[in-house]
Order: structure tokens, then C-alpha cells, then sequence
């Protein structure tokens, strides 16, 4: 047979249904091959959109699918939606067409190295060079995408080489025995587990990826461990369980992150550093880590696992539950103010009925609107940070948000691979999408795929005419924002659905978006609502958290007398550096005689610090708002020359590390020059006064 046949028999044998592209001249002859194949080919209108297809289909079933391009730019152009699958480890096989290969060595139309430009963003990937090598190399292809864990494999086709002759036939695909864990790894955690007097759990997307939701719930029931999701881990325990404490992964320090905080055992399950940097929990308590997944723990400075469990990660809970006795090992209430502080926000905005709409109370009428099974995509901009926090899931896999290569244009595109993997087996789940306006526009051509496939999927546009995100970012960062407004006044969504053939509404009260709601998910084809967003919620969530504002920062540093010499530029370098600490009433800050190695600036209460000589009564002094202290201590690598603790109210801080000053120091040697000034002064001071 030819090449190309023998390309998607094998694609067959590994229970391809779809394969999602766009048709070039060099890749014509497979286009012929599927002429006779039961594998559906989606005419897509533009490749990245196919890549997002294939992309979410593998997410929803786990089995991967194929996305097709030609050589060139129709390659270039499944690049972005190639790596989104790989980092946000989907499963899922691209194929791009070439150039015959007496041209590939020189330069030649639309030819470029495309097993270069994709090997970065797959697993694997390689060039067909001989018909006889397709059976291989398809075979490996679809094995390492599945492999945890999963992701993107590339595979390239010439056109000459797809009409060479064949006698070869496809391998039959056999699944490989799950990785067992080690066992003395597993016992080694167990007594961990039981030795913690405050233990927690992390769940990542690997939970959802190796189908462990229901062990890892079984874990809990068994021991009572809290568990917080990461943004793609929604499902991985039920919402409604007693021990879920919602989704972590917010920048700012959310109220549930702080049962990591208080943690001094974090278990981590199927968890990525690319979705939620350590550094943003690893803080607070001294803490343990296991580390539970199908690779070993990658390194990083804030993430070292005492024990390092790798292998299937359903087959390591199943172990580790054999392990643990049925015993409850963390008291409810010691995180019982923190889940109530999520539940009260869920509920806050339930009534409101201001107009543009809030976006706690668009989440509270898409919630009411779903059903538990129904499927809802989240793309990628301020509408994300929305979802990840008040959208919560009882089922596995119903939330689908891309938060390792964050892709705006997402979505759309997504949903109809999300519906073609469901809807034969189980017609009555629905998909909805949930864009912002600039979001959406980045794929909306592919809505004309959605209609001409009949698909009956509901995208929701949060419209606010800028891009929200990039503005939340840039207020916070530097208080202000440039560039983000793309208003346009006579844009109208619900024409533009129409225009394309599908179904459009605008929500224009708060009163009839339930309405709208149910109207669009009843319909039987695809549906665009406009629902204008008041985004200047973004803002008072983040000082409701207190995420202070680089440019508040900057001010209070230049209270201080340490930093009020300083010139503004390096005070706002200084101020991005700084995280957020909150102490309780009575906590101890720092301890004199301590090493310095920490600078606190206090933005909320306040606190005394306490100085105790030789044979002279302990001294008293108060440390108000907009303090500085540490500086002196870290600047001379001095141990603390006093105790300071927290106020009645506690107190709520910037720190610096003095890892993270001398970094500073070493990249702006000015700065270091102007503190020098300042240091010498304060020090010539302290001796005149003695």
C-alpha cells in the first residue's frame, strides 16, 4: 500500500476518531487516505484551533487524538496549541506535512526545519524518512503521548515520502503494566503522615490524569487529611466533601492557602510546579513534603521532598491507604475558619443584581445552571482567576482551564473537541466556554466549525472592551496600566453569531441572566451570550487579600528610614521582591539574638519590640504601620539585637529575604552605593548617641 495509507491504518489501530486540520498541498495525499478510513476528519479554520480540539479531547478521555497541518505556516500555526497540550500535559499527536526531501536541504518554498521548531513543545518527535519505519514510529508516537506524563508527540511526513510503496502492516497497540511504587517509600510516608501534627494535601491535574479521584477520596475518608486543588486539579476530591478546601493558585495570598501555610506536612499528589510555584506555599510553618506522582519531584529551591514517591499515582494512594490506620488525623477546625471564609465569598454576591454584572455572581448563575456532569472551559484572562476560585466541582475533569501555558483563544476551539468526546456515549452532558472579549476574538473563526458540526455548545463572553487580566496585573504591579483598551462601541457579539449562523443573546440585567442561561443550554445548536463583566472587582479582591499595589509598597518603603534615600526606581524593584506575611495576635516576628536574615515592613497593626541587656529590665518599644525593621541586621549580618511580636490584632507584613536583598544588591550596585550612605549615617548615629 502507500505510505499515506499505511500512516492512517495505523492511526485506526490506535483508535483515532478524529483527526482536526486544516488540508495543504503537502499533506494531500493522507488527505486521499481518509477518503477511506472511519476516522472523521474536522475541517478546521484556522490549525491552532485544531491543535486546542485535539488538545481537550485528550483532556476529557485521556486517549489521544490527532491535529494536522501542512508544512510552513500551517505548521507554525499549530505551534501554540501543540505546546498548550504538552505543558498542561494532554495527550494528543500532531502531524505536519514537508517539503520532498530533495528540497528540504536548501532553501525551498515554505520549507523550514519543523522536527526542530517542535521538539521544545513535545515529548518526542521525528521524521518519516521510509515508508517501512510508519508502523514504529506511529506506534511510539501514540505510547509516549500516553505515557505519564502525558503530552504532545510530533510526527512529520514528506510528500514524496508519503507516496512510496509499502508491504509493512500496524502494530497493534498494548497497554504497559502501571509503574508500581516503592514500597519503602510508601511506609517511610505513612510514618510522616502519622507523625505530623498537621498534615495536608495538594492535588494536581495528575490525579485527574491517572482516573485516582476516587482513591485519593478514599485516602481522606480514612485519615481526614484537608485537601486544596490546584486550578487544573478541580474534581480531584469533591467540592461538597468535608475535607475539600477548595482550589489554591492565586498570586495573592488567598484564605485557604494558609492551610499550607499552617501545614508542617504538605502531601503533594499529581502536582506541577508549572501551575502554582512552591515559593507561593512553602512559607509560614516549617513543613515536610511527600511528593506523590508518575516522575520524580522536580528540583527547585522551595520544593524538597523527604520522600519522593514515583510510580502510577493511583496504585501509590491505593498503598498508602493500606498503610494508614482509619483514623481522623487533622481536626476539622483547624481549618474550619478558612473554609468558611471561601464559603461566605461564594454566597456574598448571590442576590446582587448591580449592572454590568459582578463576576462572583455570573459564577453563582453558571454553577446553579450546570449540572455536576456538564462540562465548563475556562479561557484564559481575568475570568480565569474567577472561575479557579468560585467555580467549584463534585466531578472529575469538569473544569478545564489551561494554567501551565495560560493560552488565550482556548476555549471555542476546545469545547468542540470536549463535546465530540462525550456526546456519542454520553449525549446528555453539556459544554459550555466562559471567554473574555479579547480572549475569544483570538478563535471566534472556528465557531463556524462549531455550527457546521451542529454542536450544541454554549460560549459565554464576559465583555469589558480591554484586556482584564493585563490590567489587573499592571495596577497591581505598578499602579497604573497602559495599553489594555480595545472598546469598541459598535461591536456587537450577538450580530457577529448570527452572522456566523449561530445562536446570539446579550444579558442586560442581572434578573434574566438565569433566563439566558437556560435558554442557550437548551438550545440545539452553538450559542453566544454577551454578558458585560464590572471587572473593577479584580481590584478589591486583591485588596481584600491584601495583594498591596507595587506603587503602595514603594511608599511605604520610602517612610522608612533605611529606604527613604533611595531612589524610587530601586523602591519599586525592592517592593516587587516582597511577599506578603500575616502574624496572629502574640506570634513572634523575630527573636533577638536570632541570625538577621529577613527585613519586615508592617502594612497592617502593630506590634512591640523588645530589647533585653544584661542586668537592665527588659525595654519596650512600639512598632507601628509603615515600620521597617531587620533592615540593620541583614545589611551588617548582625544577629537581631530585639524580640518583636505581634499586637493584639496581629499584624500583617512585607518581607524580604536577605537572600533576595543581596540578589538585589548584586544586580543594582547603585542602589548598594545609596544604602551604604544611609547605613553609615544611621551607625555613626548609634554611636554618638551612646
Amino acid at each position: 500500500m502507500k505510505a499515506s495509507d499505511l500512516l492512517v491504518r495505523c492511526l485506526e489501530a490506535e483508535g483515532v476518531k478524529y483527526i482536526f486540520g486544516v488540508p495543504g498541498e503537502e499533506n494531500a495525499d493522507v488527505m486521499m487516505s481518509l477518503l477511506d478510513s472511519t476516522i472523521k476528519f474536522v475541517i478546521c479554520r484556522h490549525e491552532q484551533a485544531a491543535a486546542f480540539m485535539a488538545d481537550l479531547y485528550g483532556r476529557v478521555t485521556g486517549e489521544p487524538q490527532v491535529c494536522l497541518g501542512t508544512l510552513g505556516p500551517g505548521a507554525t500555526n499549530l505551534l501554540t496549541g501543540v505546546a498548550d497540550a504538552n505543558m498542561d500535559r494532554s495527550p494528543l499527536v500532531v502531524i505536519t506535512g514537508q517539503g520532498a526531501t530533495r528540497r528540504v536541504h536548501k532553501e525551498s518554498h515554505q520549507a523550514m526545519d519543523n522536527v526542530a521548531m517542535f521538539k521544545p513543545v513535545t515529548k518526542w518527535n521525528t521524521t518519516i524518512t521510509n515508508a517501512d519505519t510508519i508502523p514504529e514510529i506511529v506506534r511510539k508516537a501514540f505510547k509516549i503521548a500516553k505515557t505519564e506524563k502525558m503530552g504532545a508527540t510530533h510526527i512529520e511526513l514528506p510528500e514524496d515520502v508519503a507516496k512510496h510503496r509499502t508491504l509493512k502492516v500496524p502494530i497493534c497497540p498494548q497497554e504497559s503494566a502501571p509503574s508500581v511504587p516503592n514500597p519503602d517509600a510508601v511506609r517511610q510516608a505513612a510514618r510522616y503522615i502519622l507523625e505530623a501534627e498537621y498534615p495536608a494535601i495538594i492535588a494536581g491535574n495528575g490525579v485527574l490524569r491517572a482516573k485516582a479521584a476516587e482513591s485519593l477520596t478514599q485516602l481522606v475518608d480514612k485519615t481526614g487529611i484537608p485537601v486544596l486543588n490546584t486550578f487544573m486539579g478541580k474534581g480531584a476530591l469533591s467540592a461538597s466533601h468535608p475535607c475539600s478546601v477548595y482550589t489554591v493558585g492565586l498570586q495573592a495570598r488567598d484564605h485557604v492557602v494558609r492551610v499550607l501555610e499552617d501545614a508542617d506536612l504538605v502531601i503533594s499528589v499529581g502536582y506541577d510546579l508549572v501551575e502554582y510555584h512552591p515559593v507561593a506555599w512553602n512559607r509560614g510553618r516549617e513543613k515536610k513534603i511527600i511528593h506523590i506522582d508518575s516522575l520524580a519531584a522536580e528540583v527547585d529551591e522551595h520544593y524538597r521532598p523527604e520522600v519522593d514517591i514515583e510510580g502510577d499515582i493511583d496504585l501509590a494512594l491505593k498503598a498508602l491507604c493500606e498503610e494508614l490506620p482509619r483514623k481522623r488525623l487533622v481536626d476539622p477546625a483547624r481549618y474550619a475558619v478558612h473554609k468558611a471564609a471561601m464559603e461566605h465569598e461564594f454566597t456574598v454576591h448571590a442576590e446582587d443584581t448591580a449592572f454590568p454584572l459582578k463576576p462572583q455572581k455570573i459564577l453563582w448563575e453558571v454553577r446553579k445552571a450546570l449540572a455536576q456532569e456538564d462540562i465548563l472551559i475556562s479561557d484564559v484572562g481575568a475570568h480565569k482567576m474567577w472561575i479557579a476560585r468560585y467555580f467549584q466541582c463534585d466531578v472529575p475533569n469538569t473544569c478545564q482551564i489551561s494554567n501551565g501555558f495560560c493560552t488565550m483563544g482556548f476555549a471555542l476551539p476546545g469545547a468542540i473537541g470536549a463535546l465530540l468526546a462525550i456526546r456519542d456515549a454520553e449525549p446528555h452532558r453539556r459544554v459550555m466556554t466562559i471567554s473574555g472579549d479579547g480572549g475569544v476574538m483570538m478563535n471566534i473563526q472556528d465557531l463556524d466549525t462549531a455550527v457546521r458540526l451542529k454542536l450544541p455548545i454554549v460560549n459565554m463572553v464576559w465583555t469589558d472592551g480591554e484586556y482584564g487580566l493585563i490590567k489587573w496585573k499592571q495596577t497591581v504591579g505598578h499602579g497604573t496600566h497602559s495599553h489594555i483598551s480595545f472598546y469598541n462601541p459598535d461591536f456587537d457579539f450577538v450580530k457577529l453569531a448570527e452572522a456566523m449562523g449561530a445562536k446570539g443573546l446579550r444579558v442586560t440585567s442581572a434578573e434574566e441572566l438565569p433566563r439566558i442561561l437556560q435558554e442557550a443550554l437548551a438550545h440545539d445548536g452553538p450559542v453566544i451570550i454577551d454578558c458585560p463583566v464590572d471587572y473593577s472587582e479584580n481590584i478589591k479582591l486583591s485588596r481584600r487579600l491584601g495583594e498591596i499595589p507595587n506603587d503602595e509598597r514603594s511608599a511605604m518603603l520610602k517612610k522608612s528610614p533605611i529606604f527613604k534615600g533611595v531612589s524610587s526606581e530601586y523602591l519599586d524593584l525592592i517592593g516587587d521582591y516582597m511577599t506578603e506575611r500575616a502574624y496572629p495576635d502574640g506570634a513572634v516576628i523575630c527573636e533577638q539574638g536570632a541570625p538577621g536574615d529577613e527585613v519586615f515592613l508592617i502594612t497592617r497593626g502593630c506590634a512591640e519590640a523588645r530589647v533585653q541587656r544584661d542586668d537592665e529590665e527588659e525595654g519596650v518599644v512600639p512598632v507601628q504601620v509603615g515600620s521597617c525593621f531587620g533592615e540593620m541586621a541583614v545589611l551588617g549580618d548582625q544577629p537581631r539585637s530585639a524580640t518583636v511580636i505581634a499586637g493584639p490584632d496581629g499584624v500583617d507584613t512585607l518581607v524580604l529575604t536577605a537572600a533576595e536583598f543581596q540578589e538585589i544588591l548584586l544586580s543594582q550596585p547603585a542602589m548598594g552605593v545609596e544604602l551604604l550612605k544611609v547605613l553609615s549615617r544611621r551607625i555613626a548615629d548609634a554611636s554618638s548617641s551612646r
